[in-house]
């Protein structure tokens, strides 16, 4: 699967942090459930790739993929365990150099026009904006839209459910990323029925 169909799968993206791996499978469940398509967990804890690995066993059409990838080490491990795509929060040369042998996708960071065009001599036009709200928000990706407008971003870092609605609407917005859907405080008290009806909400804002 490329990145433009995971892309268009998605309307919120959950940006999730698990530190237990016992509670994926219930939390994959949950997501799918509530319409959900596509997750990304977040390489920040020991848990991480045990995680990805229970989340895809458990529910097999939800796509996973890894972020906070820093490394191609951090991407070969990621993939191992069944990563559907990988997620980083900037880019580096290592990154991009990496990315066209990989078997799943990459979405790399980048908060400036100066580093999308890097990643544009790479031949990635797929990234994720962030820090999104920090680095400017909406008013920025407007402006980004006129002079490089093959470009389609994630926003990720910052954006409410409140706020989702407003990003998605923008012409180079395929989705926006969103901790909200799946919090680590829900994840640990085990509040799928939480988990869900987030998940529906942020389901439920794909533009038709």
């Amino acid at each position: 699967m490329n990145i433009d169909k995971i892309l268009d799968l998605a309307s919120v993206i959950p940006v999730i942090e698990i530190s237990d791996a016992d509670l994926a499978a219930p939390l994959a469940e949950a997501l799918l459930k509530g319409g959900v398509r596509v997750a990304e967990l977040t390489l920040r804890t020991p848990a991480a790739l045990a995680s990805l690995a229970a989340m895809k066993k458990a529910a097999p059409d939800l796509v996973v993929g890894m972020g906070t990838v820093l490394t191609a080490d951090d991407a070969r491990k990621s993939i191992d365990q069944g990563a559907d795509f990988l997620v980083s929060p900037g880019l580096t040369p290592t990154l991009l150099a990496f990315a066209p042998k990989a078997t799943a996708p990459l979405l790399p960071g980048v908060a400036t026009a100066s580093e999308a065009m890097q990643a544009f001599d790479a031949g990635v036009t797929r990234l994720k904006f962030f820090p999104a709200e920090p680095a400017g928000g909406i008013a920025y990706l407007k402006a980004l839209y006129g002079p490089l407008p093959q470009a389609r971003f994630c926003p990720t870092g910052g954006i409410s459910a409140e706020r989702a609605k407003d990003y998605l609407a923008l012409p180079n917005v395929a989705c926006v990323g969103g901790s909200w859907v799946a919090t680590a405080a829900a994840i640990d008290r085990r509040d799928w029925a939480e988990v869900e009806t987030n998940a529906r909400r942020a389901a439920a804002l794909k533009p038709s």
